[in-house]
């Protein structure tokens, strides 16, 4: 089994950076489970949606060799991990990106203005993992926790028939110890596939 962790920060010595290492980490090599981080600030990933976006929205041109390198990542993958952290109560402008140019018309899903919307992204296991900065009561006071759920997991991923399996945040990661979240990530990363484990045939 193999997952594609993609971390979406400039400074490698953050919190997120920690975290997606962790969760790699815990993955077991020895049962046959393999990992590739997919920095996208390191790798410089460009994530403007340009005329050529459009052109592939538009069924009206391939995707560029960059977009088409992405896909064969996720293509390779088992599962798809997202760590970020959350900025305006979202993800950052890289990440969403990201999404905006892999994700496209005709790869994702195909949509055309005469046709029903056909989701390609079926067999996609999602885990999705937020650093918070504000606490828990934050988020349930103003909806901000559920917002962001209808927004990324349900109008994204599942717009593409990806199941998200997990979607966490980590709160008050800017106020207090970071170890519990790195413990927290580690975890993530050994569970990764115990579900997948439980379902094969003996």
């Amino acid at each position: 089994m193999h997952a594609l962790i993609v971390v979406a920060h400039h400074d490698p010595k953050s919190l997120t950076q920690h975290i997606a290492r962790q969760i790699a980490e815990g993955l077991d090599a020895g049962a046959g489970q393999s990992f590739e981080i997919a920095d996208l600030w390191a790798e410089g990933f460009d994530p403007r949606f340009a005329a050529a976006d459009i052109a592939v929205h538009r069924t009206q041109a391939p995707a560029p060799e960059d977009v088409r390198a992405e896909q064969a990542r996720i293509e390779r993958a088992d599962a798809l991990v997202l760590v970020y952290p959350v900025y305006w109560w979202s993800m950052p402008a890289l990440l969403k990106g990201w999404i905006d140019r892999v994700f496209c018309n005709g790869w994702a899903f195909d949509f055309r203005a005469d046709a029903k919307l056909v989701k390609k992204l079926g067999g996609l296991r999602v885990h999705l993992l937020g650093v918070a900065g504000a606490d828990a009561g934050t988020y349930e006071r103003h909806g901000y926790l559920q917002a962001m759920r209808t927004q990324i997991d349900h109008g994204i991923f599942d717009y593409c028939g990806a199941r998200v399996e997990t979607s966490q945040l980590l709160f008050d990661s800017e106020s207090t110890d970071p170890q519990p979240g790195l413990l927290q990530a580690r975890r993530i990363g050994q569970e990764l596939f115990t579900s997948v484990r439980l379902a094969e045939p003996v």
